[in-house]
């Protein structure tokens, strides 16, 4: 069972409500728990399922990094790429759970499954803080699923006791930034980062 959190503090009041109060709210992703992980019911009713990410999702990976658009990538990478190396795939589904957080959104109505979203963070010990990622397909955007995606992160980083969570996001990159807004992140500049803002919220 996940140990409850301390939201007591000043500082605390400004980070978002833990995921089980945000999503019980109206108009936002209904999640239910299920074998193969937890059943979400997006906005319009379609269902996927929501859980860490296994070796054997290699493939999947794969074949979503094919759906999606050059617009999609660079929003994802920060820079084009035309295919998904198999070890760059290898590596972003072997992860180290000692510095590493990644949950999937799958599709089970098709065979074989495929993946829908996705939303890792990469652990900075020495900084007490994480990058995150996130990548939703656009037939699946504008259901609330990033801020599903998120706000998991979110949670997971203060299981693990960070201080903060941030990540790089393309200036062109609206509706990530409108999201990440609405959770409480800041915008700082990113001189080195020429068309990317460097966002963080304090946990």
């Amino acid at each position: 069972m996940t140990p409850a959190i301390d939201y007591s503090s000043n500082r605390r009041a400004l980070v978002p409500v833990r995921s089980n109060e945000r999503f019980a709210r109206p108009r936002l992703v209904e999640v239910s728990k299920s074998p193969k992980g937890e059943l979400v019911h997006a906005h319009d009713g379609r269902e996927l399922y929501l859980r860490g990410i296994e070796p054997d999702d290699m493939a999947a990976l794969k074949r979503q990094f094919a759906r999606l658009s050059p617009e999609d990538i660079r929003r994802r990478f920060l820079h084009c790429m035309s295919e998904l190396p198999g070890s760059m795939a290898q590596r972003l589904t072997h992860i180290d759970p000692a510095v590493e957080t990644a949950f999937v959104l799958m599709d089970e109505t098709v065979k074989p499954a495929e993946m829908r979203g996705v939303g890792r963070i990469f652990v900075d010990e020495a900084a007490n803080s994480a990058e995150f990622s996130v990548l939703v397909e656009r037939d699946w955007s504008c259901q609330g699923l990033g801020a599903l995606l998120m706000q998991r992160l979110v949670d997971d980083c203060r299981h693990r006791g960070l201080s903060e969570i941030w990540g790089y996001v393309l200036l062109e990159n609206r509706p990530m930034l409108h999201l990440c807004k609405e959770l409480g992140f800041v915008r700082r500049l990113s001189p080195d980062e020429p068309g990317t803002t460097l966002i963080s919220l304090l946990l």
